[in-house]
Order: structure tokens, then C-alpha cells, then sequence
């Protein structure tokens, strides 16, 4: 009986050794991944699917605004609620020969240097090597703030920022991926800025 006890013993302590070693290489491969993050090359694609108060701001061609929308915009300032959403795209390009992985990226939507929006993206990406990956980000938040006091007039000079070529807004994000490495979030030091003129082929 003994015996029989002792020889269990051994092979519960064989099968954890292994899986301690499993688990150990699998937490380093997870760690080279996070640090791998670092030598990736972050861009601004492009912005999309953008709207303001409902009204899709590509439709608005160089700032022709037809009274139905001048209604929404004038009902959503009334109100005391403008909401904007939007696309915004990024490319993460992994120039090296192994992988690089994000389990969530943080971030921070600017506009003309002004900050819009700040939120968290969930979704888990692996950038294989020697290929670029398109991350999507969804944005939604409110902007009345910034027109409570120039009202209509201000809101229409934004939306035509961004319908026409010559007045396009300046879209920057600062971002910060990271990884569960062994059950711990692990994020990149420091936020990483990528940004990009918008005009009428990106709105």
C-alpha cells in the first residue's frame, strides 16, 4: 500500500513539474509577446462612419446642410446633447520575425488638440509577424460642451472641417495596448500618439 502511494506520489509530482514547465513557457511567450508590442509601427488609418447628432457628416458635401439637418442639430443643442460616433482605424505593422499580441488597448481621442473621448478597447489581436493588423475602434461620446456657447454656427464650422479637404481636422489618439500575461494585465509604459488629417475621403 505504501508502495502503491509512493509511486502516485511521483507521478503527481512528474505531472505538475510538467505543468509548471507548461505553464512557465507559456507566461514567457506571453511576456515576448507584450515586449514585442514595442518594436511595432502604430498609424491612423483612416475615420469613418462619422455622425454627429445622427446626421452622417459624409453626406454633408462641403458643408451643405439642408434644413432637416439644421433641425437635428438645432433639437440636439436645445437638448443639451450632441453625440458624435465614429470609426477610427488603426494599423499595427510587426516588422520582426515573431509575434506580437494586445488583449486591450487603452485610449485617448483628440481633436485639434482638444480632447473628445477616452475609452477602452476589449477586443484580443495577435500581429503575426511581418504583416500589419487593422484595429477598429469605436467611438461614441458627447460633444456639447464645445458648442454651448457659439452654438449652431460653431457646430456647422466642425462639421465642415470635416467634409472638406481645405479646413480637415487634425485626429490624433494616444494609445496604450496591453496583454494578460499569467492572469495580470500588463500594459505598454507609456501611451504611444498616432494621428492623421482627416478630409472628405475619410469621413
Amino acid at each position: 500500500m505504501k508502495k502503491r502511494i509512493f509511486n502516485l506520489f511521483i507521478i503527481a509530482t512528474f505531472t505538475l513539474s510538467f505543468s509548471s514547465c507548461d505553464v512557465l513557457q507559456s507566461v514567457a511567450d506571453q511576456a515576448s509577446s507584450i515586449a514585442n508590442l514595442a518594436n511595432c509601427e502604430y498609424s491612423l488609418k483612416d475615420v469613418t462612419n462619422l455622425s454627429i447628432a445622427g446626421i452622417n457628416i459624409k453626406a454633408l458635401k462641403n458643408g451643405n446642410i439642408t434644413a432637416t439637418d439644421i433641425l437635428k442639430l438645432t433639437n440636439a443643442l436645445v437638448n443639451k446633447q450632441v453625440p458624435m460616433a465614429m470609426n477610427v482605424n488603426i494599423n499595427v505593422k510587426n516588422p520582426t520575425d515573431r509575434n506580437a499580441a494586445m488583449t486591450a488597448m487603452d485610449w485617448i481621442l483628440d481633436i485639434d488638440n482638444t480632447q473628445f473621448a477616452t475609452g477602452t478597447n476589449t477586443q484580443s489581436y495577435t500581429i503575426t509577424r511581418n504583416t500589419t493588423t487593422a484595429v477598429p475602434l469605436n467611438v461614441n461620446t458627447d460633444i456639447y460642451s464645445m458648442f454651448s456657447n457659439n452654438g449652431i454656427e460653431s457646430l456647422k464650422n466642425f462639421v465642415k472641417s470635416f467634409s472638406s479637404d481645405g479646413t480637415s481636422s487634425k485626429v490624433g489618439l494616444r494609445i496604450k495596448p496591453s496583454l494578460n500575461v499569467g492572469g495580470v494585465m500588463v500594459p505598454m509604459p507609456n501611451y504611444i500618439k498616432v494621428e492623421k488629417r482627416t478630409g472628405s475621403n475619410n469621413s
